[in-house]
């Protein structure tokens, strides 16, 4: 999979946006929606609230291959990773991420038999990263624009696990 020098370069483009876009299959259909993420520290698993009725709840059951996509678009960071999810009714993690934003959401508490978390087991992604301003990406897109034989140099971008 990858390192956990590399999980923690992950964590830090990711643990500060804190809302990713969960894509399951619904019907065959890709369906996205956002989610929040509790944890504090990335260790290859992702970690979300959930409701066990929720539709997404579901679709994962039907197929466990999902997608969650972080951006931040004023640092120019992207963030797409693709692992399996599973529905999880760890008591102890539960407990642990519990906080008044999350309480919001579930005012029945955490003791409702509804509340579970939602485990995403990261396999592989790939990420993105603007190393200048905007002003820099303009200029690159030009002159790979005017030399016709280059392409812009806008930053970093690796692929990882799988």
């Amino acid at each position: 999979m990858s390192s956990p020098e590399h999980k923690q370069k992950i964590w830090k483009m990711i643990k500060d946006i804190k809302v990713g876009m969960l894509v399951t299959l619904d019907n065959e259909m890709p369906r996205a929606r956002p989610m929040h993420l509790v944890q504090d520290e990335y260790d290859g698993t992702l970690w979300f609230y959930t409701r066990r009725s929720a539709e997404k709840v579901f679709e994962t059951e039907d197929d466990h291959d999902v997608c969650i996509s972080f951006s931040d678009q004023e640092h120019g960071v992207y963030v797409s990773m693709s692992g399996t999810a599973n529905l999880s009714d760890n008591r102890e993690l539960i407990d642990k991420y519990w906080n008044p934003f999350i309480a919001a959401w579930f005012p029945e508490g955490k003791d409702d038999p509804d509340v579970a978390l939602l485990e995403i087991k990261v396999q592989m992604g790939e990420h993105w990263k603007a190393k200048e301003s905007k002003v820099f990406q303009l200029y690159e897109i030009a002159k790979a624009n005017l030399k016709k034989d280059t392409t812009p140099d806008l930053g970093e971008n690796e692929k990882f696990g799988g």
